[in-house]
């Protein structure tokens, strides 16, 4: 980070002190062009790309993918099947990448560890795992908890194994422009942390406008969100091309403002490759190929790994997998 980045961000740093100068500066950022947002991000889906480019960009977003369970039903044995898919998503092809995370409620995190740790070791890698393991905290999906129930989730979810957390923000908070509670929240929430990346779900579907999407955006990095999630998958509003946009568009702002990167996951109604792909074509058209990482962008999917695993084994084999060939999640 440059010394004018440094100073920027220190500046920026500092609205979390004045409820006033984070209201002034949330409702100061530039207005969203709502027709403008749905039409680039139809005219970027649109875009089509040549069958080498493809077969890298369906083993990039297998690598970005978070393989993800939050069912009231789930059970040890289901995630544990699930953690060994993440590993390798497709056993018969030792060529094919595994996936960026497992994530799960916090009390399923302590099985999904079993099955993850000591993966790196065997892959010769320094992490433990290779793969990383996400739990979703406080109060998810709501977000409707006390504080302190919040903060004992994230903590249990992190002592059991979780590397990474996916918070959800207050949304009934942030509609009523109690922003200074929201920035508190997702401050508390960063340090209980610790050494794990914070992920801070806006619920999209629940934030009505492109302006407000802008401003929840704005609001989780300055609190110090590693990454910024579009939806909990719980609400029929989910992902969607524009809403990610707008967010791709906040976080390369942020960068250019401060020097610091953050990520960026859209997460519920992803189902196909095709859509997939559409959105790393998005992402490297709005913020570039740092971003075409699974360090910066994750898509948040159940269903998506098994078609990427389709497509996959067409364009290796020639032959159509069905959708029965690989495990169900």
């Amino acid at each position: 980070m440059t010394a004018t980045a440094t100073s920027a961000w220190s500046d920026l740093a500092e609205l979390g002190r004045s409820e006033a100068a984070l209201r002034a500066f949330l409702h100061g950022l530039p207005g969203v062009d709502r027709v403008g947002a749905e039409q680039r991000a139809a005219q970027l889906g649109t875009r089509s790309i040549k069958t080498t480019a493809k077969a890298w960009a369906i083993d990039l977003a297998i690598r970005m993918v978070d393989l993800t369970t939050l069912e009231g039903a789930d059970t040890p044995g289901k995630v544990r099947a699930l953690a060994a898919k993440a590993l390798r998503p497709d056993p018969a092809d030792p060529t094919c990448p595994h996936v960026g995370a497992v994530c799960v409620y916090p009390s399923m995190v302590p099985h999904v560890a079993e099955v993850l740790r000591g993966s790196g070791d065997r892959a010769g890698s320094d992490e433990t795992s290779v793969v990383h393991l996400a739990s979703v905290a406080t109060a998810f999906p709501s977000g409707q908890a006390p504080l302190e129930v919040k903060l004992a989730d994230t903590r249990a979810a992190v002592e059991a194994g979780a590397d990474e957390i996916d918070m959800v923000i207050n949304r009934g908070a942030f509609l009523t422009g109690r922003y200074q509670e929201v920035y508190d929240e997702i401050v508390a929430t960063r340090e209980v942390c610790g050494d794990a990346h914070l992920k801070v779900i806006l619920e999209t579907g629940e934030l009505s406008t492109y302006d407000n999407v802008r401003r929840a955006s704005w609001l989780a990095m300055l609190a110090g969100a590693d990454f910024i999630k579009t939806s909990t998958g719980k609400v029929p509003a989910a992902a969607t091309p524009p809403v990610t946009l707008v967010m791709l568009e906040a976080v390369r702002d942020f960068r250019a403002a401060t020097g610091r990167q953050v990520g960026v996951k859209p997460a519920g109604g992803i189902k196909t490759t095709k859509d997939a792909i559409k959105y790393l074509v998005m992402v490297n058209e709005t913020v570039g190929t740092d971003w075409l990482d699974p360090d910066w962008f994750r898509f948040g999917a159940s269903s998506l790994l098994n078609d990427l695993l389709m497509q996959r084994t067409k364009m290796t084999t020639g032959d159509y997998a069905g959708p029965d060939y690989f495990t169900l999640d």
